[in-house]
């Protein structure tokens, strides 16, 4: 089984914030995000998902 990037997953997970909803502010089909999600990242690419990720969970705060 491969646990690449979970950490990123499960902060996902933690905020409420679906993988297509990343997938599609970070401009890739949620099909080929989660086929990129497979592979190790390089740290700016951690670090672009983690942005979107925060930015995600704050407009659903902003929703409420």
């Amino acid at each position: 089984m491969h646990k690449e990037n979970y950490d990123i997953k499960a902060y996902a997970k933690s905020k409420g914030v679906y993988l297509w909803q990343v997938a599609e502010q970070y401009g890739l089909h949620e099909s080929n995000f989660s086929r990129l999600m497979r592979h190790p990242l390089s740290p700016s690419d951690r670090e672009k998902i983690i942005r979107i990720i925060d930015r995600c969970y704050e407009e659903s705060l902003e929703e409420i």
